[in-house]
């Protein structure tokens, strides 16, 4: 359910060659300079308390439960909107930090006391779609957000564009995405909770204890993930002026948006596993093992075709987002490495981050940071958003990597038998015979080989997925294995 539901993130990949068309490179960079923005200052201002719940809820009362929901909105929104204020009021000193062409310099301070206001709404929309995902609701909570959220941005983007709003729309249209979202989010929270226990239910000392602390002790796998997602957008803007920096964080928003889709399977196992992990830990751990282990043979599966084939065709996928889009091309090829990397590696971060382990996310944040830094450090002032897909690359393996040790010492779990190696071979495989289509077509023409090479993908998963998964396997994806002849 949550990897369908996640499909919804397609809309978002689609949706962004068209602001970059409607709106140029340069103000899609700001965007994306300013989201970014956003991204991190939550992730700061919600403590982890998204994840703080997925590891105290469904191991709790019902009035343990709508207490620890309640706290966790209150502890987290209130601040934002205080954050929120603040910018807005600040906003003429702070756009003098930002790179930005000439014809957005004039109204920075507007655009960023417009989109402060984004930062209470994400926060809210974030810890209250976590409660749901508590309740182990994936699918309606991932499509809310990633399907509705993204339809509305479209629909508002085009209309304030034909409107006359040519350098706030895409800013706006994401608010008014986010407004909706937050509206639908509270509708969402009333099907798995009752709010009036909620509106009554206490507190009590201990109980926000055990929230901060839990939250305290993800806060660092957290930020790291979001330093390694929304930082280097940012420093690319810092580090160089005016045009030159907006349009660099633009292309490698462009990069990085499009080498998102292997994420889609990668994430979709990363939601489901944290709530069920912490489950399971509090029942018998051993119990884990099975589900890392077919998580990581069936990501493995999946991720490394749907990843060669974005390099493939990434030439052809940046020709989509116009002029002068082309240059990203060097860092979509990296940063798609890197995800195939990931999912190579396995899910194991959740596990580590839902059974108890309160110092090794720290650990892991860490190590990731640092090998960020110092890459970044060397590469990025001479090869700009190459040598930042680089380092992000690096960065995120070696926080995955991390992980997967850290299981195999701590508790001794870890993908690495015969039938994770069927998936890893099936899945090369896969790549390799979608090079060799490509490399045959090549004469044909750049359209007919894209289109020839997108619809090859589809079967192509079903040979990966046939191949590299065992009967168990396959039967464990039920209907779909079933309408789709797998078994």
């Amino acid at each position: 359910m949550a990897a369908m539901a996640r499909l919804g993130a397609l809309i978002e990949v689609i949706a962004q060659p068209v602001y970059t068309w409607l709106f140029g490179i340069a103000t899609y960079g700001l965007y994306i300079v300013f989201w970014s923005a956003v991204n991190m200052a939550e992730k700061i201002v919600d403590l982890s308390l998204t994840q703080a719940l997925q590891r105290i809820v469904p191991v709790e009362s019902e009035e343990v439960a709508h207490g620890a929901v309640k706290f966790a909105l209150l502890v987290t929104t209130i601040p934002a909107l205080l954050i929120a204020a603040l910018v807005a009021f600040f906003s003429p000193q702070i756009a003098g930090y930002v790179s930005a062409a000439p014809e957005d310099a004039e109204r920075l301070p507007q655009m960023i006391a417009l989109f402060a206001w984004a930062l209470p709404l994400w926060t809210f929309v974030e810890v209250a779609t976590s409660a749901a995902r508590a309740r182990r609701a994936f699918g309606p909570e991932i499509r809310l957000r990633i399907f509705w959220e993204q339809c509305a941005r479209l629909v508002f983007a085009i209309g304030f564009f034909f409107a006359g709003w040519a350098g706030t729309g895409l800013l706006l249209a994401h608010l008014l995405s986010l407004f909706l979202v937050a509206i639908l989010s509270m509708r969402l929270l009333g099907r798995y909770y009752d709010l009036r226990l909620m509106m009554r239910v206490p507190v009590p000392p201990a109980l926000r204890l055990n929230i901060l602390l839990s939250g305290a002790a993800l806060s660092p796998s957290s930020i790291a993930r979001r330093i390694l997602n929304d930082l280097p957008p940012i420093i690319l803007n810092l580090l160089l002026p005016g045009a030159q920096g907006a349009t660099a964080a633009g292309l490698f928003g462009i990069a990085r948006k499009v080498a998102s889709v292997p994420l889609i399977v990668r994430q979709a196992f990363l939601y489901v596993l944290a709530p069920l992990s912490s489950a399971q830990a509090a029942l018998d751990r051993a119990k884990i093992a099975p589900l890392y282990a077919f998580s990581s043979r069936l990501s493995v599966a999946l991720v490394l075709p749907i990843g060669g084939l974005l390099i493939l065709l990434g030439s052809d996928i940046l020709s989509l987002f116009g002029p002068g889009a082309e240059a990203a091309m060097a860092a979509l090829v990296i940063l798609t490495l890197g995800r195939m990397g990931e999912a190579i590696i396995g899910p194991a971060t959740p596990i580590v981050e839902m059974t108890g382990h309160r110092i090794l996310p720290l650990v892991n944040s860490l190590i990731g940071v640092c090998v960020w830094v110092i890459i970044s450090w060397i590469l990025v002032t001479e090869h700009g958003p190459e040598g930042m897909a680089i380092a992000v690359s690096i960065g995120a393996v070696a926080i995955a990597l991390a992980a997967v040790i850290e299981l195999q010492w701590s508790d001794g779990l870890h993908p690495f038998d015969l039938p994770f190696l069927r998936g890893l071979i099936a899945g090369s495989l896969g790549v390799a015979l979608l090079a060799l289509l490509g490399l045959l077509l090549e004469p044909l023409g750049a359209p007919v080989r894209a289109i020839a090479l997108f619809l090859a993908i589809a079967p192509l998963c079903w040979m990966t997925l046939r191949l590299g998964l065992d009967h168990g396997d396959r039967e464990a994806l039920g209907a779909f294995a079933r309408r789709t002849r797998l078994i």
